[in-house]
C-alpha cells in the first residue's frame, strides 16, 4: 500500500541495507548517485530501516548525493533510521541538515499535507 502512496506522489525510494563503512561506501555511493541522477522522480526517500550501521564514509555518501539532489532540482530526505544510525547523524549534526522522517508513513503524511497547501 505504501508502495502505490509513493508512486502516486511521484516518489522514489532508495534502500540501503547492512553496513555502510569505508569497505563498500564507494558502491554505495555509487549506486545512490546514479538512483538520484538517472530516476525521472524529483522527490528521493532514502529508507534506512535495514541499514544496521553507517561510518563517517557513509554520511559523506549521502551528503554528497544530497547535494547533487539540490543542484538538480530534486529532494533527498531520510526516513527509518534505526537508534545507533540516528545517533550518528544526530552527533554530526546531519540531522539539522537533512530531512529526517521516522518513517516512511510520517514522510508520505507530510508529502500529502504540503501538497495540498499547494494545490
Amino acid at each position: 500500500m505504501i508502495e502505490n502512496h509513493l508512486i502516486h506522489l511521484g516518489i522514489a525510494t532508495f534502500e540501503p541495507n547492512g553496513y555502510i563503512t569505508s569497505n563498500n561506501v564507494s558502491d554505495f555511493q555509487k549506486e545512490l548517485k546514479s538512483f538520484v541522477s538517472n530516476n525521472v522522480c524529483k522527490k528521493i526517500l532514502v529508507d534506512m530501516r535495514q541499514v544496521d550501521f553507517i561510518d563517517s564514509t557513509g554520511l559523506i555518501a549521502i551528503v554528497s548525493a544530497f547535494r547533487l539532489a539540490q543542484r538538480i532540482n530534486k529532494k533527498l530526505s531520510v526516513c527509518s533510521l534505526s537508534p545507533s544510525v540516528r545517533i550518528i547523524f544526530e552527533l554530526t549534526q546531519l540531522d539539522q541538515a537533512l530531512e529526517i522522517y521516522d518513517n516512511r508513513q510520517a514522510y508520505i503524511h507530510e508529502i500529502s499535507s504540503s501538497e495540498k497547501l499547494i494545490v
